[in-house]
Parts: C-alpha cells; sequence; structure tokens
C-alpha cells in the first residue's frame, strides 16, 4: 500500500505553540519525534525522522519566516529530513556525521535491514534498499551552554553524551520546557549501539535526575513531565551501577 504524501505524518499538538510529528509507517524503533515550536521572530524544529517524505509542507511555515532546524543527534531516525533545512544545527562532536552521514555512525542499515521498515510506501515504487541519507553540514554548531533564541523562546543547550557522543538537549528555562532527544523518554533506553558510553550515559542521567524541568519532550513516545524525567533518571543510574 502506498501512503499518499500528504498523510505520511502524522501531527498533534503537545502544548502551546508545539506540534509533535512522526511517520505511522515507519518500523517502531524507528519512529522518532519531530518537534516544530512556533517563535515570534523564528521558528525551531528540533529533529527531523526519517524523511521518508518531504517534511516541510506538513509543518505549515511561514513564508519568509526563519527556521532553526536542530538535530539532538545524528542517527538516522532523526536526521531523515535534516538537509532540507538551510540552518542546520548540532552539536559539533558528530559534525563530521552529519556531514558525511556513514551507515556506521547513523546507524541507517539497520533500517534498511529491517525484514519489515514500513507498513505502508512513502511513494510508489519506493525500495528500502535504497534508502540513503542526504548529507546535511551543520551550519550551526551548538555546544554546552549555547543560546537558541525565537524571539519569545529562549532554549539553552544542554550537551548530554551517553546515547551518543553529541547528544544534546534543548531547555527553557523560564517555560520549563525540555526537549531531551534521545538522551531520555519514556520506553526502553539504548546504549547499546556504537559511539554509546554509559559511563557518559550514567553522568548525564544524574544530571538530569536534579534538574528542573516541566515538559519533557523525548526523542520518542509521548510528551511526559519533569518528574517522570527524574524518575527515568534516577532509575537508569541505579540499573547501571548498582547505586540506590
Amino acid at each position: 500500500m502506498t501512503q499518499p504524501a500528504g498523510d505520511w505524518y502524522a501531527r498533534e499538538a503537545v502544548a502551546p505553540g508545539i506540534t509533535r510529528l512522526w511517520e505511522p509507517a515507519v518500523h517502531r524503533f524507528f519512529r522518532a519525534n519531530i518537534f516544530h515550536v512556533r517563535g515570534r521572530e523564528a521558528d525551531l524544529v528540533v529533529d527531523f525522522g526519517m524523511g521518508l517524505a518531504p517534511l516541510h509542507p506538513a509543518l505549515g511555515l511561514t513564508a519568509g519566516k526563519p527556521v532553526i532546524a536542530v538535530a539532538t543527534h545524528s542517527h538516522a531516525d532523526h536526521i531523515g529530513a535534516f538537509h532540507a533545512f538551510d540552518i542546520r544545527a548540532g552539536h559539533p562532536a558528530e559534525a563530521g556525521i552529519f556531514a558525511g552521514v556513514a551507515d556506521a555512525a547513523t546507524l541507517a542499515h539497520l533500517f534498511r535491514d529491517q525484514p519489515e521498515p514500513v507498513t505502508a510506501l512513502p511513494h510508489a515504487g519506493w525500495l528500502a534498499g535504497g534508502f540513503r541519507l542526504s548529507p546535511a553540514p551543520l551550519t550551526l554548531p551548538l555546544g554546552e551552554g549555547a543560546v537558541v533564541d525565537l524571539g519569545d523562546r529562549r532554549f539553552t543547550v544542554l550537551h548530554l553524551p551517553g546515547h551518543s557522543p553529541g547528544s544534546i538537549g534543548l531547555l527553557d528555562s523560564t517555560g520549563g520546557d525540555f526537549f531531551t532527544g534521545d538522551a531520555l523518554y519514556q520506553g526502553q533506553l539504548v546504549d547499546d549501539v556504537p559511539g554509546a558510553d554509559i559511563p557518559a550515559y550514567c553522568r548525564t542521567m544524574a544530571r538530569l535526575a536534579a534538574l528542573d524541568a516541566g515538559r519533557v519532550f523525548g526523542g520518542h513516545g509521548p510528551v511526559i513531565d519533569g518528574a517522570a524525567m527524574r524518575a527515568i533518571a534516577r532509575r537508569y543510574v541505579s540499573e547501571r551501577t548498582g547505586a540506590a
């Protein structure tokens, strides 16, 4: 079955000015969240799914308004449509991966190798074996403490290594909204892929266990609150270190 292009992405409003999008037909392991934040002077898009159909039409962007595209890390399920944006931001530790999009680093081959990577085709003639990521060199490196300014909202970058070396989060310290990518979400966290670092992940989780946040927008799954985030972080540290 071929999915109509306009129906490839599902979407829902999850907070004032924030929309979550995802690709329902993509294999659940690769079905990542995409977030669109509408700001006064610029919009923010956080992560880009597998990008099996054009993302821009699904976002409903305002013509002429700047869009800052931020990738929380460089795995395939988060950078599929990253290349289609003019302002591309991410952590410099993964700059080479964004530019080169090698399978070994992005894990794109794991998607191609799934027995059923999609439950519907994004367009007629699509074949999983032909899936390749498009290079998306960073135009705006974002390290710890950098600020993404939308005019009425400012997000501070937190470097959250562990799932990958350059994983980042974006925290609105005024409103409490926090985009965590794959550093933390409700579900099974992944720390056994190339580039993952369990000791670094434990340090990241110790940081998140002490962080004040309101709404937490993870790389997969539903929106959770700060209390749930801190509980997930504490549980991870306990499971990996045996600490109570």
